[in-house]
């Protein structure tokens, strides 16, 4: 799975030549929603193949996201330095794709209680986003 994630990652850096849009993003954030809610049906159902089937979404989704090309081409150096948007998505795509694998891990040895809590941590880390960076 480690590999898989890192494969993602790489692939995603490649992608950075490519212009990304604000629909891009909000595309990308609608797949993200769409692999939570497939992620908590498995929770529901007890299925560790609906689950991985969810994270390997999520972690698809993420790798892909960042801030759209007008937020990375910003001429104001001011208002850049004060986002940071760049090294804020950064992180939360690191910390997403972290609870991501350790939800797959708990899950898989029965620990549904510490797989549960990682993936609420993965619904805080959305709402920071949304929060800091999308302007909710």
């Amino acid at each position: 799975m480690k590999k898989a994630v890192i494969g993602l990652v790489i692939f995603s850096g490649l992608l950075f030549g490519a212009s990304y849009t604000k629909e891009d993003r909000i595309r990308d954030m609608n797949g993200m929603a769409n692999a939570m809610n497939v992620i908590q049906s498995g929770f529901f159902y007890n299925n560790y193949e609906t689950v991985a089937a969810g994270v390997d979404d999520l972690t698809t989704v993420v790798a892909k996201m960042r801030p759209p090309t007008e937020e990375l081409n910003e001429k104001d150096i001011m208002a850049k330095f004060m986002n940071q948007k760049v090294q804020m998505s950064n992180k939360i795509v690191k910390k997403i794709n972290k609870k991501a694998l350790t939800i797959l891990q708990r899950f898989k040895s029965g620990d549904t209680t510490q797989a549960v809590q990682a993936y609420t941590k993965i619904m805080g880390q959305c709402v920071k986003c949304h929060n800091e960076m999308r302007n909710w």
